[in-house]
């Protein structure tokens, strides 16, 4: 895997010029007002240079660091990935084992439905004689028992 390299803009490269390397009294380049060679001049370079380390260390560290979340991240999709296609099988399977049931469901509505009808067709009386005996004991059951 490459990770896209960003041009790095944060931080002065080694060998330009920063605020702290030259000051606006003195020159940076050679001649009669160049820093001295001893006492604040040299302590100044060494400033310089450890601080141009320390940036360049940042950027190390800050490169992987991005380089590991990006990896992390892969691994997390890779690992995901699978298991939603899995969900996703399972979600189809449930919902057609689920609409089979509905039709069977309604099958077997429709023909408890015209089982009763041909029932009724047949024996007139005797469905109007149950209806009336069903009629009757809805209501003592429904009814309040307070008499």
């Amino acid at each position: 895997m490459t990770t896209p390299s960003t041009p790095d803009t944060s931080f002065p490269k080694t060998g330009t010029t920063t605020p702290s390397s030259a000051s606006p009294a003195t020159p940076s380049a050679g001649g009669s007002g160049s820093r001295p060679t001893t006492g604040a001049g040299v302590a100044a370079d060494k400033a310089d240079a450890a601080i141009d380390q320390a940036a360049a260390a940042e950027r190390d560290v800050m490169r992987r660091v991005v380089q590991g979340a990006h990896e992390a991240v892969d691994r997390l999709a890779d690992k995901a990935i699978p298991a939603v296609e899995r969900l996703r099988g399972t979600y189809n399977d449930a919902a057609e084992s689920l609409k089979q049931r509905a039709d069977q469901a309604a099958d077997l509505k429709d023909e408890w439905t015209e089982s009763l009808r041909m029932a009724v067709r047949e024996h007139p009386l005797a469905a109007i004689g149950t209806a009336l005996a069903l009629g009757v004991i809805l209501a003592k059951l429904t009814s309040n028992n307070d008499r």
